[in-house]
């Protein structure tokens, strides 16, 4: 009888142990997929966005009107004649078009408050292209929109031929890292406008913005940049900053389709010396 009830309680124990087993291989591999989860979740193609990357939450202080072009979405101020900002995605791919520069300024004659080309003339500032006919070789349509004066800011030759450039060269070199980023850049219109030029009276910005949005890379990133309205002492470097910075100097509200944990890392990076390396 005593050994009958060792090789009963024997059996119950092997079968309490397997059932262990058991239950910690269940858990393994449910932790294993979750983990596969959030791997997925931040690696490229798989950031689950509510909306479009390029859509821009205005400082609602400003006047507005937005349009869709081929290659930009403008949000303008029809007070001021310029745009509150001007929003593209790059990608590696377009960065290859073969298209040859337009160069010829044009009011937009759709859009109630466009300047005029002849408004800058004698001014002293180049007609500052926001999204810039580089980015829109990939076709004549979007290259010949990026001339309407919707798309123009006064811009002090040195930053127009200068750091400006120089930004908008970086952030080609980063599309073709990055497969595609997202551009979001204008004039800080929070600041006191002291100076107008031409007929139309077009606001002289005194600083400018670009932020910029790698959602593919892995993980994705962000930075962000402000400009004053000349030569920017330390070029592109010192101009450098978060994304959150540049929202709370213009009031917009950048890349809220993002997921808000994943917004909230992204806007509050400042690394340029990463963004350098990129080629």
């Amino acid at each position: 009888m005593t050994r009958r009830r060792s090789k009963k309680n024997k059996t119950k124990n092997t079968r309490i142990i397997w059932g262990l087993f058991l239950i910690a291989a269940i858990i393994k591999v449910a932790m294993d997929l979750k983990a596969q989860e959030d791997e997925q979740a931040s690696t490229p193609g798989h950031i689950v966005v509510e909306g479009s990357l390029t859509e821009v939450k205005t400082n609602p202080k400003l006047a507005e009107v937005e349009k869709d072009y081929t290659g930009m979405t403008v949000s303008f101020n029809p007070r001021l004649h310029v745009p509150n900002w001007v929003a593209w995605e790059l990608t590696a791919e377009e960065t290859k078009g073969k298209t040859p520069r337009y160069n010829k300024f044009q009011a937009d004659e759709d859009m109630e408050g466009s300047a005029d080309p002849w408004d800058y003339n004698y001014s002293g500032y180049d007609r500052g292209h926001m999204a810039p006919a580089g980015d829109m070789k990939w076709s004549e349509e979007a290259m010949r929109e990026t001339f309407y004066m919707t798309n123009m800011c006064p811009q002090a030759k040195n930053l127009n031929t200068g750091a400006w450039k120089s930004l908008e060269e970086k952030c080609r070199q980063w599309a073709k890292a990055d497969s595609a980023i997202v551009i979001v850049c204008g004039p800080v219109l929070t600041d006191s406008i002291t100076e107008y030029i031409g007929d139309s009276r077009v606001a002289v910005p005194e600083r400018f913005f670009k932020v910029v949005l790698s959602p593919y890379a892995n993980p994705p990133r962000g930075i962000g940049f402000v400009m004053n309205n000349g030569r920017v002492d330390g070029g592109i470097q010192r101009a450098a900053m978060s994304i959150d910075e540049v929202e709370r100097i213009t009031g917009h509200d950048f890349f809220a389709a993002l997921p808000d944990s994943i917004e909230n890392i992204i806007e509050s990076q400042n690394d340029f010396h990463f963004w350098s390396t990129l080629r």
